[in-house]
């Protein structure tokens, strides 16, 4: 029997399965970040998660995601280049097209900035999830299948629709500021690798028993 925690610098971690990719081996964008052992499955084009997911991404905001984080087919990220301006009778982006509409670029330079768009960690994100600019989803959040995320949210939300609406918490409010104080995530692997049955099926108590000792 293996002993071993699994390797977060692979790229494909399940044999024979090459849909599923670690995206922090995969990344090379700057601007994208992702924590150990989050992945991403898709049956066609795992490996090309920066190009396929992550659109408009023209900078200078940051898509971070978090460790331990499941990502379904399809989940997308639309970044702040994305938005068009509405103050005036037109939507297209003339100077985004060059020539002598280049001369205009301030007319996109000062869209509103929505800021970086941020994954907590332990998030599943259902298939064909879409995540606007800017949004924050926190630690041990559940995205239902074909969400659109417009807005932030919170710790150990469930939340589904088009718009995303919070459908409920997954724990009392109590029990997710003892999860949150516990951030098991950054536990060593190690230490991960003797309580993963108390991580999936476990108890906020049972997982507060095997919190590593300090010292």
């Amino acid at each position: 029997m293996n002993s071993s925690p699994p390797d977060p610098t692979v790229l494909h971690p399940m044999a024979g399965q090459p849909r599923v990719v670690q995206l922090k081996p995969l990344l090379t964008s700057p601007l994208i970040e992702a924590g150990d052992y989050s992945y991403y499955d898709d049956p066609d084009h795992a490996s090309d998660f920066e190009t396929r997911n992550v659109l408009y991404h023209y900078g200078p905001e940051r898509l971070v995601i978090g460790r331990f984080c499941a990502l379904a087919t399809g989940v997308r990220f639309l970044m702040n280049g994305a938005n068009h301006r509405m103050d005036g009778p037109s939507t297209f982006p003339f100077p985004m097209l060059g020539g002598a509409w280049a001369d205009h670029a301030d007319l996109l330079s000062d869209l509103p900035a929505r800021g970086d768009t941020v994954v907590g960690h332990d998030v599943w994100l259902g298939n064909g999830t879409t995540v606007m600019p800017g949004v924050r989803i926190g630690n041990g959040a559940i995205v239902a299948a074909g969400s659109v995320v417009t807005r932030d949210v919170p710790d150990y939300g469930v939340v589904g629709g088009d718009p995303a609406r919070l459908i409920r918490l997954r724990y009392p409010e109590q029990d997710i500021a003892r999860l949150l104080a516990l951030a098991w995530w950054d536990w060593p692997a190690e230490h991960l690798t003797a309580h993963v049955r108390t991580l999936m099926a476990g108890s906020v108590d049972a997982l507060e028993a095997a919190a590593p000792q300090p010292g």
